[in-house]
């Protein structure tokens, strides 16, 4: 089955820095796009940056210039580094993907919390 799991979230200052990774398993990891998104607190699930499988990235205007996603194929791992953190940041953040095997079928973990203090 197909598993997700997030990791590195927790409480930073304002203006600091966390690295969140999401390790998947039960999928072709090197042949799926991955994404991460993040929930606050009555607000919809907001997409915040994207991976290909080839490695081309695209991110949020919100978080553009400050969060950078990455992908190391050997580990079966997603990376989303993040960088001058702002309280508005302060969410849930999950890791996703569109299954190809599945027919595009969405998956996500369980979700790490961000905290970000002023």
């Amino acid at each position: 089955q197909v598993q997700l799991v997030e990791s590195g979230g927790g409480l930073v200052q304002a203006g600091g820095s966390l690295r969140l990774s999401c390790a998947a398993s039960g999928i072709i990891f090197s042949i799926n796009d991955m994404r991460w998104y993040r929930q606050a607190p009555g607000k919809q699930r907001e997409w915040v940056a994207l991976i290909t499988s080839g490695g081309n990235t695209n991110y949020a205007d919100s978080v553009k210039g400050r969060f950078t996603i990455s992908r190391d194929n050997a580990k079966n791992t997603v990376y989303l580094q993040m960088n001058s953190l702002k309280p508005e940041d302060t969410a849930v953040y999950y890791c996703n993907v569109l299954r190809k095997a599945t027919s595009l079928q969405n998956y996500w973990g369980q979700g790490t919390q961000v905290t970000v203090s002023s």
